[in-house]
């Protein structure tokens, strides 16, 4: 079968060749057309000469099959591939712009740019691993966005699609990856993971931020090997002002063991969305590396990291929700209060890496003037965080778990249903009140909330029979779990 002469002006399967735009290790990257698409069109082609690397036809044949099974605004559109026996090659939305690359020759960029950029990663990467694949090679020529802000992850070719064959895996000993940003856990053949793609995107956060690589520019294995052990410069030892809540996110990316970092993405971001909610520890006041007794233990003692016999993506995604309680603590209800309570220490009893965000809405007025203070001459936002706080101390739970928020909205069930959207929620838990007229005629909250919300929902309501408060069953009062 005759295959195609790649240049200029040919036709691949309908789509016509325009201008080859990059040139990388492993492909090459051409404009294109179709009479069918009109959006920009990219085409990626692998290296097959001979004498290039073996691994980028691999790495080409996992990107074929990852491609396709992919959707939503964090990655590119793909609008066909083709095959080896003829020419193979994925065709693709051209995202406008530049990669995150550009951004590298002004660094240091300041905290505030960088925990954005990096946010927004996080909750892409949320994405894509919510629909299986661990990308493995997060670096800045692998991020764009799109005009309308959301971060777009290119380059699957390393990934691995937990439902998919890893050709990676089963074909090469050695792993495959951009050296600065390779998680520890890599270097010891596991790549089900999603914690590594935490790792890279912390280095990429520390890089950013500072200026400098995490653990340097080697790419020698028996150098890349020392991160198995070794921690990194803490980045307020290169910059004095680095804000200790930025260094907490930081080094919990990089940390060396995978169960001591962020178990997911979505609580990576929720953190980086909200500086003054992070729980400071040890690692805000490091100026240090660990020592060398510390660093030497490490490596004679490693922490037990091994390739899994169930996908270890699976799990992790269903072990560690972000959870959010809707609470009113202006109206006093025991049983209420106590009943919410009951169905939240249920849900982390089942999912004990769950994170719980407690929620208060400070209902505005659409005319009147708000006032800060209450009748007593008390802050009413401070107040209610404070009853927050309180509501949840019978939990006991650790403070990087949990968070409390007030918010401030004309209608509380959409600040509920924005938050929730925001910050990736994977369930609500609500309570309602008893029925009045008030609500029969405009609506309850919770009701708004259970209807609309992109997540599950739990309301809890008090019994009318025994007195105390009983989760309705999830399906009466469920939204599709997004």
């Amino acid at each position: 079968m005759t295959k195609y002469v790649i240049e200029e002006g040919a036709v691949v399967d309908g789509f016509v060749l325009g201008t080859c735009v990059h040139q990388g290790g492993m492909a090459t990257l051409w404009s294109a057309t179709h009479s069918g698409i009109d959006r920009p069109i990219l085409i990626k082609i692998p290296k097959m000469s001979e004498g290039d690397d073996p691994a980028a036809v691999v790495s080409f044949e996992m990107e074929q099959m990852i491609s396709p099974r992919l959707s939503g605004d964090h990655v590119p559109i793909c609008y066909g591939a083709g095959d080896f026996a003829r020419q193979p090659y994925v065709a693709m939305e051209r995202i406008p712009g530049d990669t995150l690359y550009k951004r590298i020759g002004n660094l240091p960029m300041g905290y505030e740019e960088a925990a954005s950029i990096c946010e927004r990663v996080a909750i892409a990467l949320e994405d894509l691993h919510r629909q299986h694949v661990i990308h493995h090679d997060i670096k800045p020529s692998s991020i764009m966005f799109r005009p309308s802000g959301e971060a777009v992850l290119i380059d699957f070719g390393l990934s691995h699609h937990a439902q998919l064959p890893d050709l990676l895996q089963a074909e090469f000993r050695l792993p495959y990856g951009t050296a600065p940003y390779m998680a520890p856990e890599r270097l010891l053949g596991v790549r089900d993971d999603p914690r590594s793609d935490i790792f890279s995107l912390g280095a990429m956060l520390y890089f950013f931020t500072t200026g400098e690589r995490p653990f340097g520019e080697g790419e020698a294995l028996r150098t890349m090997r020392h991160r198995l052990w070794r921690d990194p410069v803490p980045p307020r030892k290169i910059r004095a002002d680095y804000p200790p809540w930025l260094q907490e996110i930081v080094l919990r990316c990089l940390e060396i063991d995978p169960a001591k970092r962020y178990p997911t993405a979505a609580q990576l971001a929720f953190d980086l969305s909200h500086k003054e909610q992070v729980t400071l520890t040890a690692r805000s006041e490091k100026l240090q590396r660990d020592s060398l007794c510390t660093a030497l233990r490490r490596r004679f003692n490693p922490p037990l990291i091994r390739l899994s016999e169930k996908s270890e993506l699976a799990r992790q995604l269903a072990s560690a929700p972000i959870v959010m309680v809707a609470l009113d603590v202006t109206q006093t209800s025991s049983e209420l209060d106590d009943g919410i309570r009951i169905a939240v220490q249920r849900i982390l009893a089942i999912v004990p890496g769950a994170r719980l965000a407690c929620v208060n809405v400070l209902k505005l007025a659409r005319v009147a003037i708000d006032k800060t203070l209450d009748e007593h001459g008390n802050n009413k936002h401070i107040d209610r965080l404070v009853a927050l706080a309180h509501w949840a101390a019978p939990l006991r739970l650790d403070e990087q778990r949990l968070s409390t928020h007030v918010l401030e909205a004309f209608d509380p069930a959409d600040a509920i249903l924005e938050f929730a959207k925001v910050n990736r929620v994977d369930h609500i838990l609500i309570g309602a009140r008893q029925h009045s007229l008030k609500r029969s005629l405009l609506g309850s909250v919770s009701a708004k909330v259970a209807a609309e919300a992109t997540c599950s929902v739990t309301v809890i309501r008090p019994s009318r029979a025994a007195g105390d408060a009983s989760p309705l069953p999830v399906e009466a009062v469920s939204a599709s779990v997004g």
